[in-house]
């Protein structure tokens, strides 16, 4: 089986235990040598200024090449460009370009006034600037705004002819789901490298509640097995088995690059990187 490309997501520290639990993540998954990774924005721009630090420090510490969330909420034109413009000049070389997630409280998502009214705007004039490779999200099942997944792929088509390089997917629980899309995509004339996002499922209340809040399908088999799991104690073991299940049937239809939605939980994601073969590259220097 051919090894993949991993990338792993973070999000920014609000607190300093969570600051902690965030280095210690990107420590245990650096050696891993993942071809990038990225850094959240909270929900209407809530984290932006912690989202700077964490993507500075990440690529200045740890010498990984870090892609910087940016999205439309909350913000006018400059100021979105203006971020970005501090990123080019930090040394980040790509970015996340996303529509973003309205302000808790404030329903579906409402442009600014004096900002961008879509991720296709923004891909646009990030794409104009030349600074950047961006990276854009791609929806497997039919996002909660839209009419049907056919819209999603056509909006996500748009994407690519805007100035986008590849689209990392929200998560899914089954691989026919992402192969579906994939051929779905590739009928529409998507020819840009889509990678599929996976989350390792430390704890499976709380993802369940997360998917069915973005639109991903809960396969009521993953009810009962975790039910059982819990009962037995073996939830850790079955989250990693599925995982790792998931992840080489993608690899043998041929996806070659996976990205990690971490949860600044590194372990999981370790071990199911170790099954499917991706060991840490240890440096010449330390080789006896």
């Amino acid at each position: 089986m051919t090894t993949p490309n991993v990338s792993f997501e973070f999000f920014p520290p609000k607190t300093l235990d969570a600051s902690f639990r965030l280095w210690d993540t990107v420590r245990m998954l650096s050696p891993l040598s993942p071809s990038f990774v990225s850094v959240t924005y909270g929900a209407g721009g809530t984290t932006r200024a912690l989202t700077h630090e964490a993507v500075t420090t990440i690529g200045a510490q740890f010498g990984l090449n870090v892609a910087a969330h940016l999205t439309c909420v909350d913000a006018t034109r400059a100021e979105t460009l203006a971020i970005a413009e501090s990123y080019a000049k930090a040394g980040v070389t790509e970015i996340v370009a996303l529509r973003g997630d309205p302000p808790k409280g404030q329903g579906g998502f409402q442009a600014h006034p004096e900002g961008f009214a879509h991720s296709v705007e923004l891909i646009e004039a990030l794409a104009a600037t030349g600074n950047f490779k961006l990276r854009v999200g791609a929806y497997p099942e039919p996002h909660p705004d839209a009419a049907d997944n056919l819209a999603d792929v056509r909006w996500l088509k748009r994407k690519f002819e805007a100035g986008a390089d590849s689209a990392i997917t929200q998560f899914f629980f089954e691989a026919d789901t992402f192969l579906r899309f994939r051929d779905t995509c590739a009928r529409e004339g998507i020819t840009g490298r889509i990678i599929p996002g996976i989350i390792p499922i430390g704890n499976w209340q709380g993802i369940r509640k997360f998917a069915l809040a973005t639109g991903a399908s809960v396969p009521a088999w993953l009810d009962e097995a975790f039910e059982k799991a819990q009962r037995d104690g073996r939830e850790e073991l079955l989250a990693t088995a599925l995982c790792t299940e998931l992840c080489d049937k993608l690899v043998r239809e041929g996806v070659e690059d996976l990205h990690f939605y971490t949860l600044n939980s590194p372990h999981l994601t370790r071990d199911v990187c170790h099954a499917l073969g991706v060991q840490p590259q240890v440096a010449l220097e330390n080789v006896a």
